[in-house]
């Protein structure tokens, strides 16, 4: 890597975007492409042999040797197959470099390998990868050498979405066909096209590759399933926004050349408040492409971090004890000609259109509430969410003071006749300039909060796809446009009409609206009484998918068929069940063959040292050496009573033929069973002698980077 960046000069050269493709494709089909990503029309074998063509060129300039088609199928990370542009060879022995239109839009990777959810049975293998021609295609550069990635959906023989992107996608359409509708009730007859904007916010974890290594629980579950707190931990927030370490700003450095090449608005960096704990945050882009980037980011981290020595971890609850990561999801909605419509402007309670959208966001988020707690599941996030250092599992939606004061006036009144405004912060310091000031402050308790022109979703865990809260997003409040619009359509005086839609919805769903201590135990009784959802972890929140009037939702907009969703069920408890037996067996690893052996040697010390010094006849009290010994003793028998009842335990659980049933005994006995076995264990870590403890400890991790 060079020292110096030019980034204007090295952004997106390794993307085959937009302006790759006006210097290389011919005029006519130039804008006929453009014309299909905009949803103006169909694909055409000219226009895909055309645009093949001149990637594979573009590519090969790159130095790729092999294309490949990039998706994102259900197993929450990314996939990909590789092909050379080798074709047959000639008779004067020579090879050619093609690539048609054909492979350009279509490949054959097996489906019955991937999670499926029983779409698929395991002898039918055929599933397919299609061009997704909105997201541009681009090169990655790793031991491999250089290689074309195209950006696909991915859906099985019979049609059913096996992906990530392919219910993204069709959630986009949605929203736009009912927007563009609404906007046109409202008035505005010259945006052609909407899309959602997304800028999802990504913490890690950054530890020594060494260290690492010598976890087992890192190496094979992410998180750390043993380890004492170390006398320091993050009480002093210095390490939040703080100077940046050399190791770390090199590491950073090198993440944002490789991001910006592939055309990632990588933006902001900083120290989070945990040891060890950082953040990156991009530009917003369209919601597919967003999606996509935070892929290719999540990709970059660990790719680079190996280079530097370091292991990046993405798990949202890596440390216990201290704060997790999350990926807080940045959503708006704008138009083609650059009007984002989530945008209050200076004077809120006069923007009519913004209060019809604003209202029908909220009665989509309270109407769905549940599948937006579900888009955010997985079974780390259930560590993470609601633990002091992120949203709790209730969702809620804030505003602030500027528009609860315009929402309370039409509630209360019908009319708003007045915002409140931003003013000016004064330092008291007359050397420092008097700064203006939001109209609202910020509440970091609320899983949805309004900040400023956008709501940001800060439920999504640090290691998940932002896909699918998009897709439920998209799909909830395209429901409610279409609803908006629907009525408007009937209305007489549609003016009037407007305000009555807006009046009520602010009033039917005023209920999800909170602006207080999301951390708070009154707020956790206050949301029962509301009727708010708790849905604390995956496993409960898993039936939300296929509750009736999620399912008829979904359908309607052609987003996900009721067997896509039940599938998914069925992939969820799968994978709960999965990852909670992986770190149960680690547990029962590294407390049989490394952390008992380790006491048991310790106690041997111990006791050979005690009837050492009896031995030489010398009457010296031996009280606390004792004490100490009796002490380790027991602690040792209750890890050990604990090991034996998580192995009986998982063995049962792992017998289990039912996929729900499963995961709720995962969830209520082996969870249990694991806490059990941890509190001994980290009692002994800080008893043991550091020379004897097997693995680095949490202050070796954290502090030692």
């Amino acid at each position: 890597m060079s020292d110096k960046i030019n980034v204007t000069e090295i952004f997106g050269t390794d993307v085959f975007n937009d302006k790759a493709m006006r210097e290389r494709l011919p005029k006519a089909i130039y804008k006929e492409l453009k014309g299909i990503m905009a949803s103006k029309g169909e694909l055409t074998t000219e226009v895909a042999n055309a645009v093949a063509h001149a990637m594979k060129e573009w590519a090969i300039e790159k130095g790729c040797t092999h294309y490949t088609h990039w998706f994102q199928p259900l197993t929450g990370v990314t996939a990909e197959k590789h092909d050379s542009f080798i074709s047959p060879v000639t008779a004067e022995g020579k090879v050619l470099m093609e690539f048609s239109g054909k492979e350009l839009i279509k490949g054959e990777p097996d489906a019955s390998s991937f999670p499926s959810g029983g779409l698929r049975a395991t002898f039918e293998a055929r599933g397919y990868t299609a061009w997704d021609c909105t997201s541009p295609a681009f090169v990655r550069r790793d031991a491999a050498g250089a290689t074309l990635c195209i950006p696909t959906a991915f859906c099985s023989y019979t049609g059913e979405a096996l992906d990530k992107k392919t219910p993204l996608l069709r959630s986009m359409e949605a929203l736009n066909t009912q927007t563009i509708r609404l906007l046109r009730l409202l008035g505005n007859d010259h945006s052609k096209r909407v899309t959602p904007s997304v800028g999802p916010e990504q913490e890690y974890f950054l530890v020594d590759k060494q260290k690492y290594l010598k976890r087992k629980d890192l190496i094979f579950t992410g998180r750390t399933l043993f380890g004492a707190m170390p006398p320091k931990g993050q009480e002093l927030e210095d390490h939040y926004f703080g100077t940046i370490r050399e190791r770390i700003a090199a590491f950073m450095k090198d993440v944002n050349e490789q991001l910006w090449k592939l055309g990632i608005p990588a933006k902001t960096q900083h120290n989070e408040v945990a040891p060890a704990q950082h953040e990156l945050a991009p530009i917003y882009s369209e919601c597919n492409v967003a999606v996509d980037n935070n892929q290719l980011t999540m990709e970059m981290l660990k790719k680079i971090a190996n280079h530097h020595g370091l292991e990046c971890l993405l798990h949202e609850k890596p440390f216990d004890g201290i704060n997790g990561s999350g990926k807080h999801d940045n959503w708006s909605i704008t138009t083609d000609d650059g009007i984002n419509l989530l945008d209050p402007g200076k004077t809120p309670h006069e923007n009519i259109q913004f209060l019809l959208v604003l209202a029908a966001v909220l009665a989509a988020v309270d109407e769905h509430a549940d599948l937006l707690r579900e888009s955010a599941a997985n079974p780390g996030n259930d560590h993470r969410l609601g633990a002091n250092e992120a949203p709790p599992a209730i969702v809620s939606a804030f505003l602030g003071d500027q528009l609860q004061d315009v929402v309370d006036q039409l509630i209360s009144t019908g009319e708003a006749t007045s915002s409140i405004t931003a003013g000016k912060l004064q330092t008291g310091v007359k050397s420092l300039p008097d700064l203006p000031k939001d109209a609202t402050d910020r509440n970091r308790t609320s899983p949805f909060a309004f900040t400023g022109n956008k709501f940001e979703f800060r439920m999504v865990g640090s290691s998940d796809s932002v896909a699918s809260p998009n897709v439920v997003l998209n799909t909830i409040v395209a429901e409610q446009f279409d609803l908006i619009a629907s009525e408007l359509e009937q209305a007489d005086d549609l003016q009037m009409a407007i305000h009555d839609i807006i009046k009520r919805l602010l009033t039917d769903h005023q209920r999800i609206i909170f602006n207080g201590n999301g951390y708070s135990d009154e707020w956790v009784a206050e949301a029962e009484r509301r009727g708010l959802p708790n849905l604390r972890t995956m496993v409960d929140a898993i039936p939300s998918l296929v509750s009736d009037k999620n399912v008829a939702m979904f359908e309607k907009y052609g987003v996900f068929t009721k067997a896509e969703l039940e599938s998914r069920v069925e992939i969820g408890y799968e994978a709960y069940s999965k990852a909670i037996n992986i770190e149960a067996r680690t547990m029962i690893d590294m407390a049989g063959k490394q952390i008992i052996p380790a006491v048991i040697k310790y106690v041997s010390n111990l006791a050979g040292t005690i009837n050492a010094v009896k031995a030489t006849g010398v009457d010296v009290a031996l009280a606390t050496e004792t004490e100490l010994l009796e002490l380790v003793s027991e602690k040792l028998g209750f890890a050990k009573d604990a090991l034996a009842k998580l192995k009986v335990d998982a063995e049962e659980a792992s017998a289990m033929a039912d996929g729900e049933k499963r995961a709720q005994y995962y969830r209520d006995v082996i969870i249990a069973d694991m806490a059990a076995l941890r509190a001994p264990v980290d009692e002994l870590e800080m008893i043991v002698d550091k020379e004897l403890w097997p693995m680095p400890s949490y202050g070796d991790l954290i502090f030692e980077v």
